[in-house]
């Protein structure tokens, strides 16, 4: 009888104890938010298989697993977020081929991102394109002083 109070009091005490709360980290956004250049909308596919191990068009290695895109005119290495307007599913490409060329077609994702946005059963998917304005470089202009500046 002994140990099942014993053992009782040390419960309550333990229950009495007030843990220290740590705040939650919040949650990042899955693609960063950037300054949206311009939109387009239209038709994207996925493209693989015999083109895995080939070169793009700006000389890089083709491979399912890079999160890339082609496009038939923007300059390389442009950052577009790839919205599936079926499911709203977001993916952040790269592009770094050119295509497709295939009537009605916008981009071509990698097999990598067309699984982000959850459309390789389908194949072809309306999807809504938002190129992104590279991020500007800073500079230290703000603390330098101009030659021509008037010291007083």
């Amino acid at each position: 009888m002994k140990t099942l109070t014993i053992l009782a009091a040390i419960a309550s005490l333990s229950s009495c104890q007030t843990l220290p709360k740590h705040k939650a980290p919040e949650p990042r956004p899955l693609i960063p938010s950037y300054e949206v250049q311009s939109v387009q909308s239209g038709k994207a596919s996925y493209y693989y298989g015999r083109w895995i191990g080939r070169k793009t068009a700006n000389g890089e290695i083709y491979r399912a697993q890079d999160i890339t895109a082609a496009h038939k005119t923007l300059p390389f290495n442009t950052m577009v977020r790839v919205t599936n307007l079926n499911n709203g599913k977001q993916v952040l490409v790269r592009i770094n081929n050119r295509g497709p060329y295939v009537k009605g077609r916008i981009i071509d994702l990698s097999l990598e991102a067309a699984k982000k946005v959850e459309m390789t059963k389908a194949g072809v998917v309306p999807v809504k394109l938002e190129i992104l304005k590279s991020p500007e470089k800073k500079t230290e202009t703000a603390n330098q002083v101009s030659p021509n500046s008037n010291r007083g």
